[in-house]
């Protein structure tokens, strides 16, 4: 039936969409199991950066499982807000989270996505929003996040259209930070993730929930708010620890790391 499996290697959480069958399509069981997987990496002190992946090379995920999930929407048996925690609406996990996109990102996949915070993607993906070919629309998050992450004209021609592009053109798009060979896209995102679960935890969580609370924010209140967000950086054990090593010239040993695992290489 496949899920969502949660691999550790090291301080990195391995997050996987693992239906590779049915192209990593979401049944309702693997919204929870999603929803449930943030959940266990935000609230593990063992874990700082998470890889958000597909099993197999064909699919990062092609969204919701259209003999399952869509009809499930569509009879009102439940509201869609009850994947909230999957598409990480509302969230409050400021651990950076890395997609590495593997294959076909469709649909609710490509929602998934746009929750993360880096994105890289192998030469062979393909990105596409096809919902309103079916007569429904992309409501996991992307009616809201698209247009603040991408150029409006892009945007509403990936909405309105539905069709696919591939790869280099979701990178053109702002969509992606990079993109790689597939045979070296795992190993890249995990490399990044690994460099990044090098770095203080404090300031890396404060970057997250300052940038995604001040976006809607007026001007003069968003700046007043983001001293308060350097404030608590800039006092913290990590700065104190940062900016000693700075003067002393060695590697920090930052106290929101301490819990975490180093890497194997």
């Amino acid at each position: 039936m496949g899920g969502i499996t949660l691999e550790r290697d090291g301080a990195v959480a391995v997050i996987r969409f693992d239906r590779p069958d049915k192209l990593n399509a979401l049944t309702l069981a693997m919204y929870d199991e999603l929803g449930a997987a943030f959940a266990e990496f935000s609230d593990d002190d063992s874990l700082a950066i998470a890889v958000l992946t597909g099993r197999g090379d064909r699919a990062f995920c092609v969204g919701a499982d259209l003999t399952e999930s869509i009809p499930a929407l569509a009879e009102g048996r439940f509201d869609i807000s009850a994947w909230d925690a999957a598409h990480q609406k509302h969230t409050t996990l400021f651990k950076p989270v890395i997609a590495a996109v593997n294959g076909l990102c469709l649909g609710g996949g490509f929602e998934i996505m746009l929750s993360t915070d880096l994105r890289i993607a192998a030469d062979t993906a393909e990105f596409g929003l096809p919902e309103s070919g079916v007569g429904v629309v992309p409501a996991g998050g992307t009616l809201t996040r698209l247009t603040r992450q991408i150029p409006y004209a892009w945007a509403m021609e990936l909405m309105l259209e539905g069709g696919r592009i591939p790869a280099a053109q979701a990178l053109r798009y702002g969509l992606l930070n990079e993109v790689v060979a597939a045979p070296r896209l795992l190993d890249t995102a995990l490399d990044r993730a690994h460099r990044l679960a090098r770095k203080s935890g404090t300031a890396l969580a404060t970057i997250k929930e300052a940038v995604l609370r001040l976006g809607d924010l007026p001007q003069d209140q968003a700046f007043h708010s983001e001293a308060l967000y350097g404030q608590r950086a800039f006092t913290s054990a990590d700065a104190r620890e940062g900016l000693g090593a700075f003067a002393d010239r060695r590697v920090p040993d930052f106290p929101s790391r301490r819990g975490t695992k180093p890497s194997s290489d």
